[in-house]
């Protein structure tokens, strides 16, 4: 193992604690310090927003912006990086990118869940439904069956060289998903907020959280990443050593 190998796998733990406090700070900032979105205020159990009133529930869904749109964007950077040692796999056949490769996608796996799981919780306190065919939804639940596709295809095909070419290509292709569930929402008429924009409206108490949510969750997602690749690239030396004993043993 490489010395900046083992460096990284130093950091691994350090950057799980950072994360996690991270968190738990944007998680206390949030429902202490942010302020309700603009023009709203909270009387007597409900929320009044441009002059219009509505439950307090929407102040739940507001929330849960804040650590929703970090997981989902970890999600999506995760399966870059699946694409990235895709490519490289598919241009060296090195082996060790398939590994790179397959764990990314294991840990943007995590994150679809998180994002999906936070995602349903946000469309029944906001729109009052758990689910709807929205755009951004649609493409985005076809993102996670490609990503559970990915792991049936690993599955379904024994042989260790064309596993590999077959995952390369289709991390490819999931990935080709990911600019498609960004921007849809700027392509088509949908109920989803469009984040990312100029006139977004978030205030710096607003930022504050949900940086420090994206960095944190960035934060552990690298040290999953680091802590998985260290145990498969133990597991596949062992297994190369074994290989060895049953050949001495032949």
């Amino acid at each position: 193992m490489s010395t900046k190998s083992n460096a990284f796998n130093t950091l691994a733990l350090p950057l799980l604690i950072i994360g996690g406090a991270l968190i738990i700070f944007a998680f206390v900032f949030t429902f202490t310090v942010t302020p309700l979105v603009a023009g709203a205020a909270a009387t007597s159990g409900f929320l009044e927003i441009d002059g219009q009133y509505v439950t307090n529930k929407l102040l739940l869904s507001q929330k849960i912006f804040y650590f929703h749109m970090p997981v989902a964007i970890v999600s999506m950077l995760a399966l870059l990086f699946t694409a990235i040692y895709g490519i490289l796999f598919l241009k060296t056949r090195n082996s060790k990118y398939d590994i790179y490769s397959h764990t990314a996608t294991e840990i943007s796996l995590v994150f679809v869940l998180m994002t999906m799981v936070s995602g349903l919780a946000w469309t029944r306190y906001d729109w009052g439904v758990w689910w709807t065919w929205d755009p951004r939804l649609t493409t985005y639940f076809i993102l996670m069956l490609m990503v559970f596709g990915y792991f049936i295809l690993r599955t379904a095909v024994s042989d260790p060289e064309r596993r590999a070419v077959y995952s390369a290509v289709f991390g490819i292709i999931i990935f080709i998903n990911v600019p498609i569930c960004f921007m849809v929402t700027r392509l088509i008429p949908s109920t989803h907020p469009v984040v990312f924009r100029t006139d977004s409206g978030l205030s710096p108490l607003m930022l504050i959280p949900l940086f420090l949510a994206m960095i944190g969750f960035g934060c552990i997602a690298f040290a999953l990443y680091r802590q998985r690749l260290r145990t498969r690239q133990m597991d596949e030396r062992v297994n190369a050593l074994k290989l060895r004993l049953d050949d001495l043993r032949g």
